[in-house]
């Protein structure tokens, strides 16, 4: 088992378990290529958090909020589901996130979540369990 998810694991609440999730959503950021504002509305800060974030990318254990590790927690859980539902093409699993998507008249995912706040997050992550069957 890598060492990230290790400390995760053992105790996410820890400072090396926020240290690995905040690599961890950042990563997922990239790969969403999500602009510095969707981040932030997406951990639920505020729209001048670029320091925040410019920390997290360094490697900066996320802060001991239960909001924040609530978000991260779900925003992985998204990317696990995309996973799941479409194994064999990472593109669509990185692009769904931004894409127009009819489940949400035609809103993305990521849109709903930035508009809707936790609500929206939890709304997003309902509906791929729902397409998963769980």
């Amino acid at each position: 088992m890598p060492v990230a998810e290790k400390a995760i694991q053992n105790d996410p609440r820890s400072r090396e378990g926020r240290g690995a999730l905040s690599g961890m959503v950042m990563r997922l950021f990239a790969h969403w290529d999500i602009s510095l504002q969707d981040q932030a509305a997406l951990l639920g800060l505020s729209e001048g958090s670029r320091t925040t974030l410019a920390r997290y990318r360094k490697g900066d254990p996320l802060a001991d909020n239960r909001d924040l590790l609530d978000r991260v927690g779900n925003l992985l859980s998204i990317h696990r589901s995309l996973r799941i539902l479409f194994p064999k093409n990472r593109e669509l699993v990185y692009r769904w996130p931004t894409a127009p998507n009819k489940a949400f008249n035609g809103r993305s995912p990521v849109g709903i979540i930035r508009d809707e706040g936790f609500l929206g997050l939890l709304t997003v992550r309902r509906y791929l369990d729902m397409q998963r069957g769980i």
